[in-house]
């Protein structure tokens, strides 16, 4: 509680905030979204979404109306013994050898793909594609298995208007046959699609706020004026730095006055701190890690070791197995003890699904083995997976969201069982809103933190506008935890975006991220209170400070905190000011 304006003769005022913490009505612009997706393989596929939205016979009881074979397949459908029925790509000689369906797709309008799908035999990778006058691309994957239903979920902008081709495509191609049920291909316009993303802010990341300022009598302070402050936020968004932080003053202020979190470029890594063997010299992440906490900022511990052989020190890459082992042993008693209780976050075992160096020398277990040793070591740091091209990129298979819960899987499998956070890097070129939201979807069935790890958008036409767009489309989703922006400045230049010049003045990325950093914080939110001392408004989960000023306070203020948090219903503060 804080007064300001101090006047001796005020009497003592009781002010009474009143917060009521409810989920917003919110009115969705036509047909909400379904967020749905289940990475179990069932023995029933579910109905299609959407109904099928605009795909002809989404469910195969018109036989293979609407659909037609696509290259070599030969297609059919079967009824299974419970009366489902599903269609069938069977004497299959090519991976895109499948079935397909044509649609049309208007420009501007986004797409949504789902469906299930079995394979004869085994289990297989499948994807569904869209052919175009402008090339076919992938939508969506899964990971099919024989005797159960697996769901894939997927999407695309319409970058164009023409006609297209639906169809699938897997590389497992000898005796074993596509199945698929219960297809769905569902447009939405822009103005459909910025409603969900209303909706889930309003419903996940807002709760309604009533305060109500009455005085000493019990009576209302009507017309009195409320300022409120966002101390801290619930939803985290922070930078990275580089070690030119300690040194540049514009660098300092500029970062100071926007960020509470923080991961550094460098600094941490293990060809960074020993590029000559058992020289180790931490003097660089010391000196960056002390500047951060004088300014109570969180950090990112990034990265203790990486699979990618070409990102080792170059002394590790020519290790014999037993020497490598004993190499990673000492890099991780040298680095997380140091800096143990200090990370919210450690990246473990950086790019794990792309790469498999150390895994191929030391073991397929090496991962699940470094997660286990790194809890030991620092179990008050969440363990991170960290990964691109997951969220970013369609076309890379090897990290899609399917293939990134299966990496998760086999972490568990091999026996670590402790902390695991999602980290998904975020290096976009052109973005495929569409597909980000799908892929968010699919990994939100883990149930563990996802962040955003390295976001940035590479220079090109529009940068700006994609970076805004990727920013409120992870914001909106329900299971983002955080965004960190991968924009450390260097006077060269910086790694793909740069969110100020070298004066410290803001490009159009520095823009579309004070905005964004603004409109979460509320900043310069003022309101008045009606006739019966209520003001109303929604809030963004945090800490908050309000400030009453009224009249007949004799130009006094009156300052209680509050918090707002997604799972208050009710709240009610009393606060009594005496002079």
């Amino acid at each position: 509680m804080k007064t300001f304006k101090r006047n001796d003769n005020v009497l003592c005022h009781v002010v009474l905030l009143s917060c009521y913490f409810l989920f917003a009505g919110f009115q969705v612009y036509a047909i909400g979204y379904d967020y749905y997706f289940t990475s179990k393989c069932l023995e029933r596929p579910l109905n299609p979404q959407y109904s099928g939205g605009i795909a002809i016979n989404p469910e195969l009881n018109d036989g293979l109306n609407g659909w037609t074979k696509f290259g070599c397949a030969k297609i059919e459908t079967r009824t299974s013994k419970e009366g489902n029925v599903f269609i069938v790509a069977s004497h299959r000689t090519q991976p895109s050898d499948s079935f397909s369906q044509r649609f049309y797709v208007e420009k501007d309008k986004m797409y949504t793909i789902s469906a299930w799908i079995q394979v004869s035999q085994g289990n297989a990778d499948v994807v569904a594609k869209v052919r175009t006058p402008y090339g076919d691309f992938p939508t969506g994957w899964t990971i099919a298995t024989s005797g159960c239903w697996s769901m894939l979920k997927g999407g695309f902008n319409g970058n164009f208007s023409g006609p297209s081709e639906l169809y699938f495509e897997s590389k497992e191609i000898s005796l074993v046959e596509l199945w698929a049920d219960s297809i769905s291909i569902k447009p939405f316009t822009m103005l459909e699609w910025k409603s969900h993303q209303n909706q889930s802010i309003e419903k996940t990341r807002k709760s309604k706020v009533k305060l109500q300022a009455i005085d000493s009598q019990g009576q209302p302070l009507a017309n009195a004026t409320i300022l409120i402050k966002q101390i801290n936020s619930a939803f985290s968004i922070g930078n990275a730095i580089s070690p030119h932080i300690l040194t540049n003053v514009g660098y300092q202020e500029w970062y100071n006055s926007r960020f509470k979190l923080t991961v550094f470029e460098n600094e941490m890594k293990w060809w960074f701190t020993e590029p000559i063997q058992g020289k180790v010299d931490y003097h660089l992440a010391d000196d960056m890690l002390q500047y951060v906490k004088n300014y109570s900022m969180l950090v990112r511990g990034h990265n203790i070791v990486w699979e990618n052989k070409d990102q080792l020190p170059s002394w590790a890459k020519t290790l014999s197995p037993p020497l490598l082992s004993a190499a990673v042993e000492r890099r991780f008693y040298s680095l997380v003890p140091r800096y143990q209780g200090q990370m919210m976050h450690w990246d473990v075992d950086n790019e794990n699904i792309h790469f498999s160096y150390l895994e191929s020398q030391l073991g397929e277990n090496a991962s699940a083995y470094f997660y286990k040793k790194a809890h030991d070591m620092d179990s008050s740091a969440i363990l991170f997976l960290n990964e691109y091209s997951t969220i970013e990129n369609p076309d890379d298979m090897v990290a899609n969201p399917v293939n990134y819960l299966a990496k998760i899987q086999e972490i568990r499998s091999m026996g670590y069982d402790g902390p695991l956070g999602i980290g998904l890097q975020g290096h976009f070129d052109t973005p495929n809103i569409p597909y980000i939201r799908s892929a968010l979807d699919i990994l939100a069935t883990a149930d563990l933190p996802i962040w955003i790890t390295e976001l940035d958008v590479s220079s090109r036409p529009l940068q700006a506008e994609y970076l805004n767009d990727i920013m409120w489309e992870l914001h909106a989703h329900p299971a983002v935890s955080g965004i960190m922006i991968w924009s450390p400045w260097q006077p060269q230049g910086c790694y793909k975006m740069c969110l100020t010049d070298n004066d410290f003045n803001n490009l159009p990325t520095g823009d579309v991220v004070d905005n964004f950093i603004r409109h979460l914080s509320h900043q310069g939110l003022i309101g008045t209170t009606n006739d019966n001392g209520y003001f109303e408004t929604s809030l963004y989960h945090g800490d908050y400070e309000v400030i009453i000023k009224h009249p007949a306070a004799r130009d006094q203020s009156f300052a209680q905190s509050f918090n707002v948090a997604k799972s208050q219903q009710k709240s009610s503060t009393l606060l009594k000011l005496c002079a």
